[in-house]
């Protein structure tokens, strides 16, 4: 699986791991900012962006998929951001390389399975987009909106289209991402990372609750946490320089591992 991956910057690494429905350019004003201190690898997941497809679609798939990265370009110590699903990733990282991992700070996400399915309307708008021959962002996004009511959520989802020849076509599998939902969605825990880790959590965002608290400590024993207030589940997009400020601080405390 060879991932298609950005480098910026130059320094001690830090990995940068996007959502579901995502691409290596969201967390793109993280990495303009990380890139001035850092060498920032931005990366597509397994099933998004440049990156290959295929129908096996695990954790622990897309962290070996990041690992197997690493190593080809050399990289033994690294920092690793994940957001959303990523951030999942991020997290089972620790089992693969967790004495390789320097800082490990996860956005908005908890390593728990989460019963509410979200995303049914995406999925319903991607493959109506998918049933048509579509020859424009604009078609696209009037079939879009019959499912996806958010303005916000289309624009962002249309950033995965691209034209293949004479029609549009998303870079993401859709397929295998409904068939691996229940997956993206689910968590196995893993073993402690005593690692040094943060937390970021969206003060509006529901992805990061009180009852995870005790899962968090379980996994991630040296765990601290941060809220950004008045922020939802994109808490990078809607309060960026806080996010980053946040983000950089943490990496700046200590480049040592202390595993």
């Amino acid at each position: 699986m060879n991932l298609h991956y950005q480098i910026q910057g130059q320094g001690q690494t830090v990995v940068l791991i996007h959502g579901l429905f995502g691409s290596a350019d969201n967390l793109g004003l993280l990495a303009r900012t990380l890139k001035e201190h850092y060498q920032v690898i931005s990366l597509d997941l397994r099933n998004h962006g440049r990156s290959p497809h295929s129908e096996h679609f695990t954790y622990s798939d897309m962290a070996q998929d990041v690992v197997e990265l690493l190593n080809q370009l050399d990289i033994q110590n690294f920092s690793v951001v994940g957001h959303s699903m990523g951030g999942k990733v991020a997290m089972a990282l620790t089992e693969l390389a967790g004495e390789r991992i320097e800082h490990l700070i996860v956005l908005d996400m908890a390593p728990v399975a989460y019963q509410v399915h979200r995303h049914q309307n995406v999925f319903a708008g991607l493959k109506a987009v998918d049933e048509q021959r579509i020859t424009s962002r604009k078609e696209a996004e009037q079939y879009l909106s019959q499912h996806v009511l958010e303005p916000g959520v289309r624009q962002f989802l249309l950033k995965s289209l691209y034209k293949a020849q004479e029609s549009f076509q998303w870079r993401f599998n859709v397929d295998a991402l409904i068939n691996n939902y229940s997956t993206i969605m689910g968590w196995s825990a893993i073993s402690p990372f005593h690692g040094r880790t943060l937390f970021i959590k969206g003060q509006d965002s529901e992805y990061i609750l009180a009852e995870h608290r005790e899962h968090i400590a379980n996994q991630f024993p040296n765990a601290k946490a941060h809220m950004v207030a008045n922020t939802g589940h994109w808490l990078h997009a809607e309060k960026p320089d806080t996010v980053n400020r946040i983000v950089l601080g943490f990496l700046e405390k200590d480049t040592q591992p202390n595993n």
